[in-house]
């Protein structure tokens, strides 16, 4: 039980590393076009930052997956809210100094982590068949359309709106990585879960980066923790048999909430440091 919660730990110190190094990428590459741009995420391939946040990304996932094998959905999903925590401590190492809200913040995820701990047990074992795997299928498809309306939403709608879908692609790919039975390669190769979460995973880094460059990184990264959170644990409990220990409910309700509202607290450290702004002096003329 406790190895899997190191697990999704350690998917969320590679996620939180991984956003800071993407976040640079995106907002360092311009296409030069309005709305979802595929090009985006071609050019931000060519960054070597955005592909080794990318590396750590693969890492942190194969954690996940370990994870969301071994405890429930609304455990997993909230420790990788955490990912911002870690980021705020990495900031700290890079001369961003935190203050005592934040310092707050960070003490209060890790309570509600500790509080999911302990009122977790295994992961559900309440079989989905077919049905279920086509029903991930069209959210993919209604998230692919939903995406591409918020990109072209108006200023003050579309980081939010991309962010929140970002999330909920990203909540696609846990409960996708959830139900794959088995990593052998066969079984990977025939399971339509496996190639949703390519897609969404796919979707998910198209819409946050193009959030991250269009707008506020603060605004994208708080709605996406809220999109790869609740949604998984809520389809997790009502679909797929996720349960606490008998009498700790209240608990894992109070950790997984203390837990995501402090993550969204710390939601502004995914913004990459602004460039220093050098100032000239006017030139005299005689």
């Amino acid at each position: 039980m406790w190895w899997g919660l190191l697990c999704a730990l350690g998917a969320a110190c590679a996620y939180g590393v991984a956003s800071v190094m993407q976040s640079v990428a995106a907002r360092a590459t311009d296409t030069g076009a309005d709305g979802v741009d595929p090009k985006l995420l071609v050019r931000v391939l060519g960054q070597g930052k955005f592909v080794l946040g990318l590396t750590l990304d693969v890492l942190g996932f194969v954690a996940q997956i370990a994870a969301l094998h071994v405890l429930p959905l609304f455990v997993v999903q909230a420790a990788l809210a955490a990912s911002l925590a870690v980021t705020a401590v990495a900031a700290r190492f890079l001369g961003v100094r935190l203050g005592k809200k934040e310092w707050a913040a960070i003490g209060v995820v890790c309570a509600g982590l500790a509080l999911l701990g302990a009122a977790a047990e295994s992961e559900g074992s309440d079989p989905v068949g077919l049905e279920f795997r086509i029903a991930l299928v069209a959210a993919v498809a209604v998230l692919a359309v939903a995406g591409i309306a918020a990109g072209k939403a108006s200023r003050r709608i579309r980081t939010p709106a991309l962010g929140l879908v970002a999330g909920l692609c990203f909540g696609v790919v846990a409960i996708a990585g959830r139900i794959i039975p088995s990593l052998a390669p066969l079984d990977l190769l025939t399971d339509v879960a496996t190639y949703t979460v390519a897609v969404a995973g796919g979707m998910a880094m198209l819409f946050y980066a193009t959030a991250l460059q269009r707008g506020s990184v603060t605004t994208s990264t708080a709605m996406m923790v809220l999109g790869e959170t609740v949604f998984p644990a809520l389809v997790g409990v009502l679909a797929l048999g996720d349960r606490t220990r008998p009498g700790f409910a209240v608990v894992a309700v109070a950790g997984f909430a203390l837990a995501v509202a402090a993550a969204l607290a710390l939601a502004r450290f995914g913004e990459p440091a602004a460039e220093p702004r050098t100032e000239t002096k006017p030139t005299a003329f005689p």
